[in-house]
């Protein structure tokens, strides 16, 4: 079964400073129908001014996971890490027992824009941590290419939870299948670009949720970059 929730029907925050879409029910924007995917909490697409930015505020048992998509992204935490990512750059940051952290748009001069997204950990309380990984266009190019997962596999980052984050980047004849388990659903966020999902047509800003599926098949893509997440789904709602 897919559910398609297109790019349109998203929570909107318009700030002057910050242009925001969520995927999902988020500070001032709530839906019943939208709380969540499985463990999968928060998708908020986020362009930020130059100069401007989210100040230190706390969080504590959440795993964070930034995908920049544009620009220079400026982040500072309570841990002492400091960094500035670019395109193709993740982080993951488990708040954990507690954080704080700013996130700042690392330009004087151009946008930023970036995911940001939120997973729910498979237990509260672990020590807060920090990591950051580059993955290459040609890295995602015609691939489903892992970027986070529980077992850190094949150079991803690690995230407390049963859930595999893929990026990728299809075009043209590209056309990738992924097996997916009994038990498991599957989110698509679709970053830029056009394709299709089981036949399903997809443009950027949309997204689609998936369950009671064995294979997905992307297909027909025209520029298209996306995010699939494999999610266990046994214990949730």
């Amino acid at each position: 079964m897919l559910q398609i929730r297109k790019s349109d029907a998203r929570g909107r925050a318009e700030h002057g400073w910050l242009s925001s879409r969520h995927t999902f029910s988020f500070a001032h924007y709530h839906d019943p129908r939208y709380m969540g995917f499985g463990p999968l909490r928060v998708i908020n697409e986020d362009r930020v001014q130059p100069g401007e930015g989210f100040g230190t505020h706390g969080h504590r048992d959440m795993e964070i996971i930034s995908y920049v998509l544009d620009g220079a992204l400026e982040h500072k935490d309570s841990m002492g890490t400091g960094s500035v990512l670019h395109y193709g750059d993740v982080q993951r940051m488990s708040a954990g027992s507690g954080v704080t952290h700013s996130e700042f748009n690392g330009s004087r001069s151009a946008p930023v824009h970036f995911m940001q997204i939120w997973v729910i950990p498979e237990r509260n309380g672990i020590e807060p941590s920090y990591e950051e990984k580059h993955f290459s266009p040609e890295d995602k190019r015609g691939r489903l290419r892992l970027i986070a997962s529980p077992d850190a596999a094949d150079g991803a980052l690690k995230i407390h939870q049963d859930a595999r984050l893929y990026a990728s980047i299809l075009d043209g004849s590209d056309r990738v299948e992924y097996a997916l388990a009994d038990g498991r659903g599957a989110y698509v966020q679709v970053a830029r670009g056009t394709l299709e999902v089981n036949g399903v047509a997809l443009s950027a800003g949309d997204a689609v949720q998936i369950r009671d599926e064995s294979l997905l098949v992307f297909a027909n893509a025209q520029d298209a970059e996306f995010l699939l997440f494999d999610l266990s789904l046994q214990g949730w709602h």
